[in-house]
């Protein structure tokens, strides 16, 4: 199936932040604290439309089944950015697009010149932890910055 990571364009709005609610409510991630609360969810192209900054989403004909992207790490003095709103619908899972798109995104961040990359996740979500410790991302005793994902428990790091 053509399957294609791209970067996200402004006519994806709409279905990127569909896809996004809808992966972290079949989780049952609150809704206060974390990525659901964002204001940016509705404007993810506008978002990401700077200079250290990308999204990229997964395009299956057209159709929108995940997502991630990289930002300067909000309310944190430092060169560390943040690996953001990577979710994927269930019929993108289990095809090494998440791994594909975690390339992507580091190697993003290693052309905008940033030290580090921090993300923030669920305990529950160990497939994903999985993947992050794969590529290279460790565990820290508490947050960086201040991202207003309260509710987000697991802050990983990875250096660039």
């Amino acid at each position: 199936m053509p399957i294609k990571i791209r970067p996200i364009e402004k006519r994806d709005n709409q279905q990127i932040a569909a896809v996004i609610r809808k992966v972290l409510i079949d989780l049952g991630v609150p809704k206060v604290g974390t990525a659901y609360a964002d204001n940016s969810l509705d404007c993810m192209f506008e978002t990401y439309d700077n200079d250290k900054a990308a999204y990229f989403v997964v395009d299956l004909e057209g159709k929108i089944i995940g997502g991630a992207g990289v930002a300067q790490l909000e309310n944190y003095d430092g060169n560390v950015c943040e690996l953001q709103k990577m979710y994927f619908l269930e019929e993108a899972r289990g095809k090494g697009l998440g791994a594909e798109m975690m390339a992507i995104c580091l190697n993003k961040a290693v052309q905008f010149k940033f030290e580090k990359c921090y993300l923030e996740t669920m305990t529950y979500m160990k497939d994903a932890q999985k993947l992050y410790k794969k590529v290279g991302f460790e565990y820290l005793n508490g947050p960086l910055g201040d991202t207003g994902h309260f509710s987000c428990p697991v802050q990983m790091l990875k250096t660039l």
